[in-house]
């Protein structure tokens, strides 16, 4: 009999599933299946314990089995993004039993387990939802609203994380958006429930709520099918909701069976991470305990070394070689001039360090081997981001590209760095940029279009795609939702946005 846990990233292991009792067997293969469903932004650590079931409890059913009544013929352990990232999604892993001694404790091979994954039907489908408000309040003095939408998934601590927004209608107090495509596995479920807030835009990024509802698919299936408005409402500083006389309609209903990011993972296409850091003065002295540099002798990390280590802890996994291109910027290298865009492992002739292992040691290193500067200046590792995300793509590689930029302040360039996403939108490129200490951010929120219109270079082209996610650090610090989870949440349906828009099929 085979036991699936589940590991926390606290530890804790939690029972989640129990096979049949396959009889007499050294190579037995079972039958029954366990689902679970796959959240690409943060890691999914299983557990396999195989036992030996004794004969006299052959007739109990698996669930009323005792464990410790059982003979322990091994564990294994790995992720879950291990296993979907194999070609045919078929893992094999060492089973390992620990032996204990009064003098030592070691780890004995008890054989092998394969674990196969396959993606369930209804995680290949896909919503095609055309929303319409009516009678939406006026935010503007002098004009009509310029509404849109964010619909964000609920996760168990009761926050909330958006993976879908419309475009801004402007001046329009009954809007009809263009389709929204929500993947039904992204959400979860069709049961699962989702957060629909509509938004007056400002161009400053602090959006007014014009009010929200919580539906699911099933429910806006529902309203679909039966002609029917949902009025919004929006919570009040007393805990109850004010109901509006504004009313949300779903004017179009309809799924479709469609490529899944998964498709495309195990048909080839890899996931490159990149990391940008900030190295600008403002961080403050890297030797003093209130620098955002700062290095703690007890190991605990700081902001940067943070945020690499989580982001880069689930992209890891989609990366065959784990050679990272990783950049500092806003600092002057030793004898040289400020630089915008340096090899964080100090080379001159190469970018690339060893897994996150790497990063973190060579941005330690350069923290003494560099004089903090600025301005801050994003451009320049765009730029670069982009051009070998362009010789990818001109060479027919299997790749998308992640490039992850640290930064405590708000950028100087702004202008310079619209064009460089404008640009980089037609490429196989997205950005999450997380904002560490306590500086305003506003002007970021206006690089990440989810609460706004498409950025617009200073020729007047608009990006092809939203290609940016902007977080402050200290909004995922104080809420539930980890910055993982806050950062990648959007990264599947970016990829597939762009694979979809030039009609790449997954390799089957």
């Amino acid at each position: 009999m085979l036991v699936v846990y589940i590991k926390e990233r606290d530890g804790t292991i939690t029972e989640v599933f129990r096979t049949e009792v396959v009889l007499n067997s050294l190579n037995p293969t079972w039958i029954a299946k366990y689902t679970i469903t796959y959240h690409f932004e943060f890691v999914q650590t299983l557990v396999f314990h195989v036992f030996d079931v004794d004969t006299q409890f052959h007739n109990v059913d698996v669930k009323m089995l005792k464990l410790e009544e059982q003979q322990s013929l091994g564990e294994a352990s790995c992720t879950l993004s291990e296993i979907v990232t194999k070609p045919n999604r078929s893992l094999t892993l060492d089973l390992l039993r620990k032996e204990e001694s009064v003098t030592s404790s070691h780890s004995q091979h008890c054989g092998k387990l394969t674990v196969h994954a396959e993606e369930c039907f209804s995680s290949k489908t896909t919503a095609e939802i055309t929303f319409k408000c009516l009678d939406l309040e006026s935010k503007d003095l002098f004009s009509k609203s310029d509404p849109f939408l964010v619909i964000s998934k609920l996760v168990g601590s009761g926050s909330s994380i958006p993976v879908c927004k419309t475009e801004v209608l402007k001046n329009d107090h009954n809007p009809i958006w263009k389709p929204v495509f929500l993947n039904i596995q992204q959400v979860g479920s069709k049961d699962s429930p989702l957060v629909i807030e509509c938004f007056n835009f400002n161009s400053n990024g602090k959006h007014d709520l014009l009010g929200k509802v919580e539906k699911s698919l099933v429910d806006l299936e529902n309203l679909h099918s039966g002609r029917g408005g949902e009025n919004l409402f929006l919570p009040t500083a007393v805990g109850q909701n004010k109901i509006l006389k504004s009313k949300l309609f779903v004017e179009k209903y309809s799924e479709t069976v469609q490529h899944t990011f998964l498709d495309y993972i195990t048909g080839g296409f890899e996931l490159n991470f990149m990391v940008a850091i900030d190295f600008t003065a403002s961080n403050g002295n890297p030797r003093l305990p209130d620098s955002l540099h700062y290095i703690d002798p007890s190991g605990r990390p700081n902001a940067y070394q943070k945020a690499i280590y989580e982001v880069g802890e689930v992209l890891q996994f989609y990366d065959a070689d784990k050679r990272f291109p990783a950049w500092g910027f806003g600092a002057r290298p030793i004898d040289g001039p400020v630089s915008h865009c340096f090899n964080l492992n100090g080379s001159s002739n190469y970018c690339e360090v060893e897994g996150i292992r790497g990063i973190m040691m060579a941005y330690t290193s350069a923290l003494f081997n560099v004089s903090l500067a600025g301005p801050t200046l994003f451009g320049h590792v765009i730029n670069k981001a982009a051009l070998i995300a362009s010789q990818s793509l001109a060479n027919k590689a299997q790749k998308y590209f992640v490039l992850l930029i640290i930064t405590d302040g708000v950028v100087t360039d702004l202008q310079e760095t619209k064009d460089a996403l404008v640009k980089a939108s037609d490429l196989p490129l997205s950005i999450l940029i997380v904002g560490v200490g306590g500086a305003d951010f506003k002007e970021m929120e206006i690089l990440d279009a989810d609460k706004g219109e498409r950025l617009e270079s200073s020729t007047g082209r608009v990006a092809s795609r939203d290609i940016v996610q902007f977080i402050p650090f200290r909004d995922v610090q104080s809420g539930g939702v980890s910055i993982v989870q806050a950062l990648l949440a959007e990264l599947p349906t970016q990829f597939l946005t762009y694979m979809r828009s030039r009609d790449i099929k997954p390799t089957t």
